[in-house]
């Protein structure tokens, strides 16, 4: 296991798991930035939402909004659910969408439970959303 440390007026201290995702996140702020051409293959953005929800122990659903070149304007969650689904609106998305001004939409959630295999839910929602 790896221990991290944080330097204060006194020495160094081990940091607390907070701090550690604090830095985390400031530092995929800094890489992740709007208008960053970083969005442009699949495995890039598999690492991206992978950082930006994977932790999480509940289902999030949500969009990236990207301009016409398909640079990242903005992450949004706009659904939250529970361990095994979450509610999702079309309306809502479209709202996001023209709110933003996107020209494209990434939309994603995850799988807490660690089963990617798609429900029935999750096939009827996207089935919705095409429409």
């Amino acid at each position: 296991m790896t221990t991290l440390y944080i330097r204060n007026d006194e020495g160094f201290r081990i940091a607390e798991p907070a701090e550690i995702f604090d830095r985390a996140r400031a530092l995929l702020a800094q890489r992740y930035r709007a208008g960053s051409p970083v969005l442009s293959s699949p495995a890039l953005t598999r690492e991206y939402l992978r950082l930006h929800i994977g932790p999480s122990d509940y289902e999030q659903f949500g969009c990236l909004h990207l301009d016409s070149r398909h640079r990242l304007i903005a992450a949004e969650i706009l659904f939250r659910g529970t361990l095994a689904n979450a509610s999702v609106y079309p309306r809502e998305v479209v709202k996001a969408a023209l709110a933003k001004n996107s020209a494209a939409l990434l939309l994603f959630h995850n799988h807490p439970s660690g089963i990617a295999e798609p429900s029935s839910a999750d096939e009827m929602i996207t089935s919705r959303l095409k429409e």
